[in-house]
């Protein structure tokens, strides 16, 4: 494992999100929803989630998550991803949201 500097760790710019909206993605390769987050000053956001195993699309509205808001744009498929959606592999590496344990106003940056 490389060791980052303090430096390093602020450029990441983690923030809490409320999911606001979730549809599916039947153009990505690997089963995957689209997920638009309000991340309070920071705007409303729109990502590829790669969560089908865990989650349903009815049960994530409303729910806070973490994301990297200041990575660049990527395109999936025919769709713009504008932030990374952080979670866990668990053991067959599906994907458990990180997620925060009270709710915070939307926009907080971990620290």
């Amino acid at each position: 494992m490389e060791t980052i500097t303090w430096q390093d760790f602020e450029k990441v710019e983690l923030h809490a999100g409320t999911i606001v909206e979730v549809a599916d993605f039947p153009e990505a390769r690997k089963p995957a929803y689209k997920i638009k987050a309000d991340f309070g000053p920071h705007g409303i956001k729109w990502s590829s989630a790669q969560i089908t195993k865990h989650y349903t699309k009815d049960e994530l509205p409303g729910r806070q998550i973490i994301g990297v808001i200041n990575f660049p744009k990527k395109q999936i498929a025919n769709f713009m991803s504008e932030f990374l959606v952080t979670g866990f592999a668990d053991e067959n590496g599906d994907i458990v949201l990180a997620a925060v344990d009270k709710p915070v106003p939307n926009g907080s940056k971990l620290i």
